[in-house]
C-alpha cells in the first residue's frame, strides 16, 4: 500500500497516527489521485520549518555576529559558497583578488545560512554578494574589488591595516 493510501486511509478512519506531508508527497500517488476531501482537511497533520525556540534562548542577533566577525579580522569575506570551491563567479573572482595579493582572510559562506544572508545585506545596505570588508570597513563587491585590483588601489588599502601584497613592487617597499 502506498504511503498517501496509508495517510488516506489513517486520516478516513480517524486514527491518532499521522504522517508528516513531506512523506505523502515523496510517494508515487500524487495528491490530486485521492478522492476524497478528509485528506485534505485539517486530519492530516502538516510539518513546518518554523524555527522555535525554547523559554530560555533569544533570538539571533545576525547583526551582533556581523559586527563581531569584521571587527575581529582584518579582512572578511561574504561570499557564495568557500573559498576552496565558490558557488558563484562572482565570488570566485573575489577570491582569485585576494590570493594574487597572498591575502589572508576570513571568508563566511552566506548559502548555509540564510539569516546571514539577508543579515549582511542589511549590515552594509549592499544588496549582492560578495561583500569585502578589510578593518571593520565595507569595501564593496566583486567589481569594487576587481577595479581596487587593476588600479593598484588595494595594494594600498592592504598597506594602510599592516597587510603587505604579493604583488607590491620591491621599489614600492623600500620608500
Amino acid at each position: 500500500m502506498s504511503v498517501a493510501r496509508s495517510a488516506f486511509r489513517m486520516a478516513k478512519f480517524g486514527r491518532s497516527t499521522y504522517l508528516p506531508m513531506t512523506s505523502v508527497l515523496t510517494s508515487r500517488t500524487t495528491l490530486n489521485s485521492l478522492q476524497t476531501k478528509d485528506f485534505l482537511s485539517n486530519k492530516i497533520k502538516i510539518e513546518t520549518q518554523q524555527p522555535r525556540y525554547l523559554s530560555s534562548e533569544a533570538p539571533r542577533d545576525v547583526q551582533k555576529e556581523i559586527g563581531d566577525l569584521v571587527a575581529k579580522n582584518k579582512v572578511v569575506i561574504f561570499m557564495k559558497g568557500v573559498p576552496e570551491a565558490p558557488q558563484c563567479g562572482f565570488s570566485n573572482a573575489v577570491v582569485q583578488i585576494l590570493r594574487m595579493h597572498a591575502v589572508t582572510y576570513d571568508a563566511h559562506n552566506v548559502l548555509v545560512d540564510e539569516e546571514l544572508r539577508q543579515g549582511i545585506k542589511d549590515f552594509s545596505s549592499w544588496p549582492t554578494i560578495p561583500q569585502v570588508y578589510i578593518e571593520g570597513e565595507f569595501i564593496g563587491g566583486c567589481d569594487i574589488l576587481l577595479q581596487m585590483h587593476q588600479t593598484g588601489e588595494l595594494i594600498e588599502e592592504l598597506q594602510k591595516v599592516g597587510i603587505k601584497s604579493a604583488l607590491m613592487d620591491p621599489e614600492d617597499e623600500k620608500k
